[in-house]
């Protein structure tokens, strides 16, 4: 594509950060946005009286990824080599073929464009050859690209341009926001430099309906809030729609998000060895079949046992044990017995 074509499709910056701040949640899907027929869309007007707003007509929120990825900008955050562009290809192919994220998560096909701009063609095809069965054909739906040029420079209009290419584009993902990130002007401070960055695709996926995954690190540092470990200032965070957080601990990894438009998430999920993510379930609910599974081993080797001798064999919290020990009696997994003793089921 020639940089002039780019040049013509590309919008000002200004404008799309002036969408962003104040427009985008109605920018995203309005049908009509007003008695007069204006159409925010068409950038003829950033503003709207209340009584307008009532009578606007939106279409449903639209999952790329059900239950995950919707239409919008989610930022994709995890340490180095947790994962995270295994995550991304696995939900590239699955909205390319229409099949299943996460091995579950059924999808509707479309196009998919994918940054993958830390990789070479090697590496590409290295990994489509692990994760698609041999004799399989790779879907022609999904478009690699391992350059890209900053939004303020060419970026935006690329991306733009192979949308409207396309048939029934649905998701694009940038792996990694380094790459493609503007450098910081003087006057910046680090919270406007980071909402800049981010910003741009934010307006970009409000205009084309559909959904942009940007890839990002943490921090070294750990965090009671996963999503506080996302490297940089709120300007990230605040400057989209979603975010999501890859962590693992003794325990597993577990795939955190919150955004403004979707359920709260904290699920499970697991790497296979052919490089496919596998969604396992409600990270509680998959922590406490772990951990239950635990204190039934610890109760073969111990036989009759309070909950602090298994909290001590299992090296678990007490109170934890007191909980789940009181509801594998309520399910016939235990046995309750006098002075606070269990035993398995005889």
């Amino acid at each position: 594509m020639a940089s002039s074509e780019w040049e013509i499709l590309l919008t000002s910056p200004t404008d799309e950060l002036i969408a962003a701040d104040l427009m985008h949640d109605a920018y995203r899907s309005c049908i009509n946005l007003g008695p007069d027929g204006r159409d925010l869309d068409a950038g003829s007007s950033l503003s709207m009286t209340a009584a307008q707003l009532q009578t606007m007509q939106f279409d449903e929120l639209q999952y790329v990824i059900p239950g995950y990825v919707a239409e919008g900008a989610t930022l994709l955050a995890g340490k180095p080599k947790l994962g995270k562009s295994w995550l991304v290809l696995d939900w590239c192919i699955s909205v390319a073929i229409g099949g299943y994220a996460m091995g579950s998560q059924k999808c509707k096909q479309g196009d998919v464009l994918y940054a993958a701009l830390e990789d070479n063609t090697r590496r590409l095809q290295r990994r489509m050859k692990q994760v698609i069965p041999a004799g399989d054909s790779w879907p022609e739906r999904l478009t690699f690209t391992t350059t890209m040029k900053r939004p303020d420079d060419g970026g935006i209009a690329a991306i733009r341009d192979w949308a409207r290419s396309c048939s029934n584009p649905r998701l694009v993902v940038i792996d990694t926001l380094a790459k493609v990130r503007p450098p910081a002007k003087n006057k910046d401070n680090p919270y406007e430099a980071d909402y800049r960055a981010v910003s741009p695709f934010l307006a970009l996926a409000a205009e084309l309906h559909l959904a942009i995954v940007i890839v990002h690190h943490t921090r070294k540092q750990d965090a009671d809030d996963p999503l506080d470990m996302v490297s940089g200032t709120t300007g990230l965070t605040g400057g989209v729609d979603a975010v999501m957080v890859l962590t693992r601990d003794g325990q597993g990894t577990i795939l955190t998000g919150r955004g403004r438009d979707i359920e709260d998430i904290e699920s499970a999920v697991k790497l296979d060895t052919s490089g496919r993510w596998n969604l396992l379930g409600d990270a509680d609910e998959v922590r406490r079949s772990r951990e239950r599974k635990l204190i039934l081993e610890a109760m073969k080797e111990l036989g009759e046992a309070g909950p602090k001798d298994v909290a001590e064999a299992t090296e678990m919290k007490t109170d934890n044990v007191k909980y789940l020990m009181r509801k594998m009696v309520q399910q016939n997994e235990l046995e309750k017995l006098e002075h606070g003793r269990y035993r398995l089921p005889q």
